[in-house]
């Protein structure tokens, strides 16, 4: 009996939410990241419904500019995409990742299921066993992810650009 499209399994796809800065480089890591089907950057953990840019920019939504990935995990188990959000950020300065300052900035991941709870807690101690200072990343439920402004989503790809960078002044 041949293989059919409609006959093939498919692993249902999983979600993970990942604060680690400036969403559009976060966005681009996870972007390259094998098994990693769609990302939609936005703004989770604040109080205000469909905030807008500027309203997370005002620092008083408590709201963090987040990466939601949608994963194959037969493909990419979702402690993978834990390693690579540690490996993508300093998640031991609160509110502030490179020149970016705010609590829009801070480092958090929300979870959406006991077993992520479980996996991100297990790899957050195992990372501090890494670094020479307290990790100040939040581990929290997933709460709504209001998706941000078209013209923030795949950023610095509709700009030709790999990575986010600064200019030094060397």
């Amino acid at each position: 009996m041949g293989t059919t499209a409609q006959s093939r399994e498919q692993s249902p796809l999983e979600t993970g939410t990942f604060a680690a800065g400036c969403f559009w480089g976060v966005e681009a890591v996870f972007r390259r990241t094998p098994g990693v089907r769609a990302t939609t950057v936005g703004y989770a953990g604040g109080t205000l419904e469909h905030p807008s840019y500027h309203d997370v920019c005002t620092g008083t939504t408590g709201h963090a500019e987040v990466v939601q990935v949608r994963f194959d995990p037969a493909e990419v188990p979702y402690d993978e995409l834990l390693e690579v959000f540690w490996r993508s950020h300093d998640p031991t300065t609160p509110n502030r990742q490179g020149p970016d300052v705010g609590t829009q900035y801070r480092s958090a991941i929300f979870f959406h299921s006991p077993e992520q709870e479980v996996a991100a807690h297990a790899s957050k101690a195992r990372w501090q066993g890494r670094v020479g200072q307290p990790i100040v990343t939040e581990i929290t439920p997933a709460s709504a992810v209001y998706p941000a402004e078209e013209d923030h989503q795949r950023y610095l790809e509709k700009r030709g650009l790999a990575t986010c960078t600064i200019p030094s002044d060397e």
